[in-house]
């Protein structure tokens, strides 16, 4: 094992598929001399050279065209969205395209590239830079979504998500960048697409979680030990494909369920798995399957308005507390 953080672990990642793979190659905005916006691709541009780590003008739309091209054409990009928020102006290249080319052309082709998503809401960004849209793909048939909430994940999904044929979506929170944990050192760390853990065992309750809300609901699972409640929490790693085997076994032994996600309420991953479980293990429910999202509003700047915006540990304790006492 190696301690070192989330970047460094990414970064590790795409070291090695590019080492291993010469079809493996990074686009984006800022690259080569700033190594990306958040130095999650320092110190490739000096080993792989600017043909392999390409800086682009700013123009999304571009960039993830040029990269559904070259995914077509047989090569593997990585592609810097900078924020998550931009992949709305290139929504017609990922939703249109990558997503489709697949089902529309009879399996003859496959477009092998990821989408580096840095999302969430960190040091009051503001609306246009703060939010976490992996509902928006989730309604898109065609492309797989991951949710690393751990260096080691974040380099064992990645790299996975390189060597997958289809169009991935690699959502990495912005706050994760900086936190440190063991990684094995092992150049064939692979964590599989659609396997989710367990972060904390419990018995009287399960809360599902993925991304920077996991260690919000760690800490919640903590505090609610102190009151004599057992959470079990599940790290989902991964949206589609869902390991649904492991959430419905973790609901058919605690029987009551609580999904929190950083992105608003209405429409989000937390509903369509209140539905899902509503209707698969409807009998095995003591209540109903309780939400916690931020607030149905666009990020403010305001620190004190971002901070009542987003949810946290007491979000999850109250919602806890309502289903088990």
């Amino acid at each position: 094992m190696t301690e070192m953080t989330f970047t460094e672990a990414t970064i590790e990642a795409m070291r090695e598929e590019m080492r291993r793979d010469p079809l493996v190659f990074a686009i984006g905005e800022d690259m080569a001399l700033q190594g990306g916006v958040f130095g999650q691709f320092k110190g490739l541009p000096e080993e792989f050279g600017v043909h392999r780590v390409l800086d682009t003008p700013i123009s999304e739309t571009s960039i993830v065209g040029a990269a559904v091209g070259a995914a077509l054409c047989g090569a593997r990009p990585v592609v810097d969205m900078h924020f998550a928020d931009f992949i709305a102006t290139a929504m017609d290249e990922v939703v249109s395209q990558a997503a489709k080319a697949r089902y529309m052309f009879g399996g003859q082709c496959s477009v092998p590239m990821v989408l580096r998503m840095p999302d969430g809401a960190i040091n009051s960004a503001a609306a246009h830079h703060s939010a976490s849209v992996e509902a928006w793909l989730l309604h898109t048939p065609g492309v797989k979504l991951v949710v690393p909430s751990t260096p080691a994940d974040a380099k064992g999904l990645l790299k996975s998500a390189i060597r997958d044929d289809d169009p991935v979506l690699y959502f990495e929170h912005k706050s994760l960048f900086k936190t440190r944990g063991e990684v094995p050192d092992d150049e064939d760390l692979l964590v599989p697409l659609g396997s989710a853990a367990v972060r904390r065992p419990g018995q009287d309750v399960t809360i599902l979680s993925y991304s920077q809300m996991v260690h919000r609901c760690l800490e919640a699972a903590e505090r609610l030990a102190e009151e004599g409640i057992s959470a079990e929490v599940i790290d989902l790693r991964s949206l589609r494909p869902l390991d649904w085997d492991a959430i419905a076994d973790s609901v058919r032994k605690t029987h009551r369920v609580v999904v929190a996600h950083e992105a608003v309420r209405t429409g989000g991953v937390g509903a369509e798995l209140a539905a899902e479980i509503g209707e698969e293990l409807f009998d095995e429910l003591d209540g109903p399957v309780i939400r916690v999202a931020a607030k149905d509003v666009p990020m403010p700047f305001s620190p004190p308005l971002e901070r009542f915006v987003l949810p946290g540990p007491d979000q999850v304790v109250a919602a806890v507390r309502r289903l088990v006492t």
